[in-house]
């Protein structure tokens, strides 16, 4: 009895030296960086709904982790098995098992950073995207065609122009053209949120005759001084029933039409259209831009002046007048001739 009791001693520490080396060696082996893939970087998509043995097959297979089943018992000792977040993952130089475990842990996965500038109009942000390589430019024009998305604050909206708002964004390479659109219209609504609303409201302003201004306010001037200026000019000239003659709507205006070559001639300050408000009253329809924060801010906090016209200085900035006299020696001085009274787009 003894002799069996000694034999069953002496496997139990057996067992449970074999199970400690076992346990060390598969603590080392997560612990000691790998990488058996050619190239700089390797990619990697997880699917939705995908196994801890199918995740620890994938990676082993192309060369990410050394082997599967180390990786599925670290994941199991440490509670990370249902934790692994499908998605696309890049992996450059070696790493760790337990390093990508984590990683698979905090979703970190690839995604590619897309700035849109401030000013664009839907073609122009769609070229921007389709550079990107997450989708083409017409795949986010059409997407930018669904006015539902804006319904909760411009139940009348034909599309979104104005309002994808200008930042920079991270998607991965599963978000396509109508992901990208949602992103920007919710940047877009939590931007322009409750309390500039009210103020907009307050001055008797709708979501989209404030965007309009701050689109205008935005393709006039970059200077951040100058915003309120012309936002003043074109507040005063809408209260008094003056047209806003602001070339960059003619310049949308031919845009749309499918005219625009970089010239803006005097012929064209003629052209029907309601977005030429030379010869079309008040607002335009739509924005015809994308604007910031700040050009939104300004259009809803015009300068309390007087002025009436501006002209630019040729240098990005502009000089601002209250009386036709005044601006006509401006044009003289900064222009070389006075043949229109009227903003002069920068």
């Amino acid at each position: 009895m003894k002799r069996l009791f000694g034999r069953v001693v002496i496997l139990g520490v057996l067992v449970a030296l074999v199970g400690g080396g076992v346990a060390l060696w598969c603590r080392q082996r997560v612990n000691t960086p790998y990488r058996a893939f050619s190239g700089e970087e390797i990619f990697v998509d997880l699917p939705q709904g995908s196994s801890l043995s199918s995740i620890a097959d994938r990676l082993t297979s192309v060369g990410v982790i050394p082997e599967a089943w180390s990786f599925k018992l670290a994941a199991r000792v440490t509670g990370s098995d249902r934790r692994l977040k499908a998605g696309e993952y890049r992996f450059a130089g070696a790493s760790t098992p337990s390093e990508v475990m984590s990683r698979l842990v905090a979703g970190d996965v690839f995604t590619r950073a897309v700035t849109f500038p401030e000013g664009l109009t839907i073609a122009e942000m769609a070229d921007i995207f389709g550079r990107s390589g997450l989708g083409s430019p017409a795949d986010f024009v059409a997407a930018a065609d669904d006015p539902s998305l804006a319904a909760s604050f411009d139940s009348t909206a034909k599309s979104l122009e104005g309002y994808l708002f200008p930042d920079t964004y991270a998607w991965s390479r599963r978000d396509g053209a109508a992901d990208a659109v949602r992103a920007m219209v919710a940047r877009f609504d939590k931007a322009f949120g409750a309390d500039l609303r009210a103020e907009a409201a307050a001055r008797g302003l709708t979501v989209r005759a404030t965007m309009t201004l701050a689109s205008i306010i935005e393709k006039e001037t970059g200077r951040a001084e100058e915003r309120p200026l012309v936002s003043a000019v074109l507040h005063n000239r809408l209260k008094i029933g003056m047209p806003l003659q602001c070339d960059p709507t003619v310049i949308y205006a031919l845009m749309l039409a499918r005219r625009w070559d970089g010239n803006l001639r005097k012929a064209d300050l003629s052209m029907r259209s309601p977005y030429n408000t030379y010869v079309t009253p008040g607002l335009p329809p739509t924005p015809i831009a994308s604007p910031g924060r700040a050009s939104i801010e300004a259009a809803i906090r015009p300068a309390d002046v007087n002025y009436l016209y501006f002209v630019s200085r040729n240098d990005g900035t502009h000089v601002f007048a209250a009386t036709i006299a005044e601006h006509n020696r401006n044009v003289r001085q900064w222009q070389g001739k006075s043949d229109r009274p009227k903003p002069v787009s920068r």
